[in-house]
């Protein structure tokens, strides 16, 4: 997921900037901007997570060589719900209507 500077924090994200690496602080955010259309935040779904222009793409295909060279890219787990097996219902309990959903 991308840098997400929404208006609650992008000040405080900004102040943090200039106290502790002033001379990066510009760049940082001129890159921020850069994924987000000239914002510091942009809300619209699907641009919000990945951003967009040429940083953002660059930052996907990085994030993509480093999963295959540490083998996180082939893996997809399978869930096994046959190994599921609801708990017993003990009679009288305050949750016995609860458990009666499975």
């Amino acid at each position: 997921m991308l840098l997400r500077l929404p208006n609650e924090i992008k000040d405080l994200v900004s102040d943090w900037l200039l106290e502790r690496h002033p001379a990066k602080m510009r760049r940082i955010l001129s890159l921020v901007r850069e994924t987000r259309g000239g914002k510091l935040y942009d809300s619209g779904w699907g641009v919000r997570q990945t951003g967009e222009g040429v940083v953002a793409w660059t930052i996907g295909r990085r994030f993509e060589l480093a999963a295959r060279r540490l083998n996180l890219a082939r893996r997809h787990l399978r869930l096994r719900t046959d190994l599921f097996t609801p708990p017993a219902r003990a009679k009288g309990e305050a949750n016995d209507v609860q458990l009666s959903l499975f």
